[in-house]
């Protein structure tokens, strides 16, 4: 290996030889693709650090932001809004993935750890991001922290102006959502795996347990039956399912003269932990460690299909339209669609270069569908349906487990320092 040249080639790039050449003036200019962060020259003819006393205006890039109305079905990304998206194709075995190119103009794709510090003096002219999103069509509206770990839950019951976060500190924190204030702390004693709500019903799931509340009348109930965590819930068919630690998908009813919640049903099938659920065309679809995803009957409850295509933990499920979409550790986001048999086929893989936890959609506000994809690289990515065009990314310290969506183009994001509210940007009328 030549050390000494490779090192004389580095230290005349930084403009520090005093044996440069006469023209070597012409190249003291600092060089456009290493202030985007992906320069691959070397040697490189330019200066890879900024000038003291550029001589002349410095190429910078700008990071806008802006903010979704909110579809009418809050469990899913199916909801009548979505249905008319007009970007969508019916032809899907052509149009995922192919439908426009456009890509976000950016920077180094990592937050500036001296203005997190509050101490960058690059200014406009750094290269790393001085905001925790990018993109143009969303904004960053305040960000509350009270939990200890990581939020693994957001949920907004109907009709009330409070929200709930739960996490892996035990705890239940309920938040004001006029003033931002947290109202109040529920001490679990066990780790939130999950936590969704239906009508004005908050429901949590910690180890052995789900925790029911009537955010209404504050009447409290225990679910008794799962072994293990609880890591995912969803209401179908006036059942309530819930995916536990050792495979087994429990339902249960509620009964309105007992006033509570009875066991229906247990579905069995996984050999592993069940992580994710979601409901869409009248069919229940889990999805496991064991790397399958199962699709049940509602009405029968009986297991239709089994998809093992995906190699790796199955973290998030989503229906939209007659699509089924799941995202996996094994760095894939898969769309299905039915077959005239009534089985699902993989019809695109999208490919990421982290591992996927968590799915969410949601119109913007030109009320055209938006995939959230969280990964396991403390980001979340933004992309158009079904082109899969990137909208932009949002980033945070520590990995972001809990996507929610909320009214008035609001959506949020849970991660270990807390939760963030962003908001869509209006849409600009055409003239």
């Amino acid at each position: 290996m030549d050390l000494d040249g490779g090192n004389r080639r580095v230290f005349n790039r930084l403009g520090g030889s005093s044996a440069a050449s006469p023209d070597s003036s012409k190249n003291q200019k600092v060089c456009y693709h290493w202030r985007a962060g992906k320069c691959s020259r070397f040697p490189c003819p330019f200066l890879h650090r900024e000038l003291p006393h550029p001589s002349g205006p410095a190429a910078a890039t700008a990071n806008g932001s802006g903010a979704p109305k909110r579809f009418a079905d809050d469990s899913g990304f199916s909801g009548p809004a979505l249905r008319r998206g007009p970007n969508f194709n019916n032809n899907h075995n052509n149009s995922w993935g192919r439908m426009g190119a456009n890509k976000v103009v950016r920077k180094t794709e990592k937050v500036c750890n001296y203005w997190v510090q509050g101490n960058c003096s690059y200014g406009d002219k750094c290269r790393f991001l001085h905001s925790w999103s990018l993109g143009e069509c969303f904004t960053l509206l305040n960000h509350l922290d009270g939990h200890q770990k990581v939020v693994t839950g957001i949920a907004l019951p109907a009709g009330m102006d409070k929200l709930y976060t739960g996490s892996k500190d035990e705890t239940v924190r309920a938040w004001d959502t006029n003033t931002g204030q947290c109202m109040g702390v529920i001490n679990l004693g066990g780790e939130v795996g999950c936590m969704i709500s239906e009508g004005p019903w908050l429901f949590v799931g910690i180890p052995n347990v789900v925790k029911a509340w009537n955010t209404q009348t504050n009447q409290e109930l225990s679910l008794s039956g799962p072994v293990g965590q609880v890591y995912t819930m969803v209401v179908g068919n006036d059942l309530l399912f819930a995916g536990t630690q050792d495979g087994t998908i429990l339902a249960w009813k509620f009964n309105a003269v007992s006033n509570n919640f009875e066991p229906a049903a247990s579905l069995k099938g996984h050999t592993l932990a069940v992580v994710s659920l979601v409901v869409g065309a009248n069919r229940l679809y889990s999805g496991s460690m064991d790397h399958s995803i199962k699709a049940w009957s509602l009405e029968t409850l009986q297991c239709l299909q089994t998809l093992t295509e995906h190699t790796s933990v199955v973290m998030s499920l989503l229906c939209w339209e007659q699509f089924l979409l799941s995202c996996s550790l094994d760095q894939t986001i898969k769309v299905w669609v039915a077959t005239e048999s009534g089985n699902l086929e993989v019809t695109y893989t999208h490919k990421e270069e982290h591992g996927l936890l968590n799915l969410r959609g949601m119109p913007d506000s030109e009320s055209k569908p938006v995939l959230m994809c969280s990964c396991n690289d403390n980001s979340v990515r933004l992309y158009d349906l079904p082109s899969f065009s990137e909208k932009g990314k949002i980033f945070a310290k520590q990995e972001i487990r809990a996507i929610e969506v909320g009214p008035g183009g609001l959506f949020f994001t849970g991660d270990g320092t807390g939760f963030r509210v962003w908001k869509w940007a209006e849409a600009v009328p055409k003239p």
